[in-house]
């Protein structure tokens, strides 16, 4: 099942109260809201996504505990984008310093911010495209390194500020770079 899209758009434009307050009325689904104003119903992913994203999620929450230098979240943070999105990577981490800057009802809320990093796990139904513009999506808002894992391809597409991706064949593991110093993910056994 891939996800749906719904253009609300001749009928309504959700604003940001009320996207959140949609969300929260229907806690069973993943909702997004993309900057044109269409809702995104995503599905849930299979056993063998389920586990991969997982194992991402220990591997960076894992760094951040030894490093201290950011708060890492799962996939069912949503985002408030600087273009008016409402997104939830797989895998965000936003630095202290973005973080901090936030009030506590802000931090309760969706976080009006872009992650620092996020990690978008292709599963066996997401269609490549819909990805791609989503990391861009991230990239113009101001993330310093994404990464786009495509298993059915067995490739990662990496996106930095200001740069075009960089695709990878089969990476044993993916480093975090200047963004998220002395991070090695293990990405090996996803091949």
């Amino acid at each position: 099942m891939t996800a749906l899209t719904l253009d609300l758009s001749p009928v309504i434009r959700l604003t940001h109260e009320q996207f959140e307050q949609l969300a929260l009325a229907n806690r069973d689904l993943r909702l997004e809201l993309t900057a044109a104003g269409e809702l995104v119903l995503i599905p849930p992913t299979g056993g063998n996504t389920g586990r991969r994203n997982s194992d991402l999620t220990y591997q960076i929450e894992s760094w951040n505990r030894r490093s201290k230098l950011g708060v890492v979240f799962d996939s069912s943070t949503v985002f408030r984008l600087p273009n008016g999105a409402e997104r939830s990577p797989d895998v965000a981490w936003v630095s202290l310093a973005h973080w901090n800057a936030l009030t506590p009802a802000e931090q309760d809320s969706f976080p009006p911010l872009c992650p620092d990093f996020v990690i978008e796990l292709r599963s066996k139904s997401d269609r490549l495209q819909p990805l791609q513009a989503k990391l861009a999506e991230y990239q113009a808002s101001g993330c310093r390194l994404g990464w786009l894992i495509n298993v059915q391809d067995r490739q990662v597409e990496v996106y930095r500020a200001e740069r075009e991706p960089e695709i990878l064949q089969a990476p044993p593991f993916l480093a975090g770079e200047a963004a998220l110093p002395d991070l090695t993910v293990v990405t090996s056994g996803m091949w």
